[in-house]
């Protein structure tokens, strides 16, 4: 027997390409390569250098 859901996600960031939908498996069913870029910046406890 298998169970279905939803599984959700949030991602937060910048789409590097335009979403890739193929389809696979036994069953072919879709699903969806895309690249994510984030920026996030930090400084540098040691030195103070902002990363």
């Amino acid at each position: 027997m298998s169970s279905r859901g939803i599984n959700k996600v949030i991602i937060i960031g910048n789409l590097g390409s335009d979403p890739e939908v193929r389809y696979g498996g036994s069953n072919n069913r879709p699903w969806t390569k895309l690249s994510v870029a984030t920026s996030e910046s930090w400084r540098d406890k040691a030195t103070g250098e902002q990363r």
